[in-house]
Protein backbone atom coordinates (compact mmCIF):
# COMPACT_ATOMS: atom_id res chain seq x y z
CA UNK A 1 0.00 0.00 0.00
CA UNK A 2 1.43 3.38 -1.02
CA UNK A 3 1.75 6.10 1.55
CA UNK A 4 0.19 9.47 0.78
CA UNK A 5 2.69 12.28 0.15
CA UNK A 6 3.64 14.31 3.20
CA UNK A 7 5.29 17.44 1.87
CA UNK A 8 7.84 19.15 4.12
CA UNK A 9 9.30 22.58 3.42
CA UNK A 10 13.04 22.69 2.82
CA UNK A 11 13.65 26.27 1.69
CA UNK A 12 12.13 29.20 -0.16
CA UNK A 13 12.14 28.63 -3.90
CA UNK A 14 13.94 31.94 -4.41
CA UNK A 15 16.84 30.73 -2.21
CA UNK A 16 17.58 27.66 -4.36
CA UNK A 17 19.59 29.10 -7.23
CA UNK A 18 20.51 27.35 -10.48
CA UNK A 19 23.20 24.67 -10.02
CA UNK A 20 23.16 25.10 -6.23
CA UNK A 21 22.32 22.81 -3.33
CA UNK A 22 20.65 23.36 0.04
CA UNK A 23 20.56 20.99 2.99
CA UNK A 24 18.22 20.78 5.94
CA UNK A 25 17.21 18.43 8.72
CA UNK A 26 13.64 17.27 8.11
CA UNK A 27 12.53 15.25 11.06
CA UNK A 28 15.34 12.77 11.70
CA UNK A 29 16.73 12.91 8.14
CA UNK A 30 19.25 15.25 6.57
CA UNK A 31 18.04 16.02 3.07
CA UNK A 32 19.45 17.95 0.17
CA UNK A 33 17.62 19.76 -2.60
CA UNK A 34 19.28 20.94 -5.80
CA UNK A 35 18.30 22.89 -8.87
CA UNK A 36 19.75 22.04 -12.28
CA UNK A 37 18.76 22.85 -15.84
CA UNK A 38 16.67 19.65 -15.73
CA UNK A 39 14.61 20.69 -12.69
CA UNK A 40 14.72 20.37 -8.92
CA UNK A 41 15.71 17.18 -7.16
CA UNK A 42 15.83 15.91 -3.59
CA UNK A 43 18.04 13.30 -1.97
CA UNK A 44 19.61 12.10 1.23
CA UNK A 45 22.22 14.74 2.15
CA UNK A 46 25.01 12.29 3.04
CA UNK A 47 27.42 11.04 0.41
CA UNK A 48 27.17 7.26 0.08
CA UNK A 49 30.96 6.97 -0.05
CA UNK A 50 31.99 8.37 3.36
CA UNK A 51 28.72 9.88 4.71
CA UNK A 52 29.92 13.48 4.24
CA UNK A 53 27.13 16.13 4.29
CA UNK A 54 27.15 17.18 0.66
CA UNK A 55 25.55 20.55 1.33
CA UNK A 56 28.83 21.51 3.05
CA UNK A 57 30.57 22.48 -0.17
CA UNK A 58 28.81 20.19 -2.65
CA UNK A 59 28.57 21.49 -6.20
CA UNK A 60 26.59 20.82 -9.34
CA UNK A 61 29.14 20.39 -12.12
CA UNK A 62 28.54 19.00 -15.61
CA UNK A 63 24.97 18.18 -14.56
CA UNK A 64 26.08 16.00 -11.62
CA UNK A 65 26.14 16.50 -7.85
CA UNK A 66 29.77 16.42 -6.66
CA UNK A 67 30.68 15.63 -3.05
CA UNK A 68 33.40 18.00 -1.81
CA UNK A 69 35.25 15.32 0.16
CA UNK A 70 36.50 12.84 -2.47
CA UNK A 71 34.61 14.16 -5.51
CA UNK A 72 32.19 11.25 -5.86
CA UNK A 73 29.50 12.37 -8.31
CA UNK A 74 25.85 11.40 -8.68
CA UNK A 75 23.21 11.92 -11.36
CA UNK A 76 20.48 14.15 -9.82
CA UNK A 77 17.64 12.53 -11.77
CA UNK A 78 17.95 9.07 -10.25
CA UNK A 79 20.81 9.25 -7.71
CA UNK A 80 22.98 6.82 -9.65
CA UNK A 81 26.76 7.00 -9.34
CA UNK A 82 28.61 8.87 -12.07
CA UNK A 83 32.15 8.63 -10.57
CA UNK A 84 33.11 6.86 -7.35
CA UNK A 85 35.81 8.60 -5.27
CA UNK A 86 38.08 9.81 -8.08
CA UNK A 87 40.00 12.26 -5.78
CA UNK A 88 41.40 13.87 -8.92
CA UNK A 89 44.34 15.54 -7.15
CA UNK A 90 45.55 12.20 -5.74
CA UNK A 91 44.16 9.41 -7.98
CA UNK A 92 45.90 6.56 -6.12
CA UNK A 93 44.38 7.85 -2.86
CA UNK A 94 40.97 8.01 -4.55
CA UNK A 95 41.24 4.41 -5.80
CA UNK A 96 42.22 3.25 -2.29
CA UNK A 97 39.37 5.14 -0.60
CA UNK A 98 36.92 4.04 -3.28
CA UNK A 99 37.53 0.41 -2.30
CA UNK A 100 36.44 1.05 1.30
CA UNK A 101 32.80 0.97 0.23
CA UNK A 102 30.85 -0.51 -2.65
CA UNK A 103 29.46 2.18 -4.98
CA UNK A 104 25.82 2.85 -4.20
CA UNK A 105 23.21 5.31 -5.36
CA UNK A 106 21.75 8.19 -3.39
CA UNK A 107 18.25 7.78 -1.97
CA UNK A 108 16.11 10.18 -4.00
CA UNK A 109 12.85 11.82 -2.95
CA UNK A 110 10.04 13.56 -4.81
CA UNK A 111 10.27 17.34 -4.64
CA UNK A 112 8.03 20.15 -5.78
CA UNK A 113 7.71 23.90 -5.69
CA UNK A 114 4.54 24.96 -3.91
CA UNK A 115 3.44 28.37 -2.59
CA UNK A 116 6.95 29.78 -2.99
CA UNK A 117 8.75 26.91 -1.24
CA UNK A 118 10.70 23.84 -2.28
CA UNK A 119 9.09 20.86 -0.57
CA UNK A 120 10.19 17.25 -0.22
CA UNK A 121 8.21 14.05 0.30
CA UNK A 122 10.16 11.63 2.48
CA UNK A 123 7.59 8.89 1.78
CA UNK A 124 8.61 8.68 -1.87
Amino acid sequence: MDKAPKWKRVCKSSKLKMNKVKGKAVGTKMVLVMRTEDGIFGSNALCRHMAWPMHWGGKIKDGCLRCPLHQTTYHPGDGSVNEWSPAHYFPAYGRFLGKLRTPSSLKMYDVREHDGYVEIDLNS
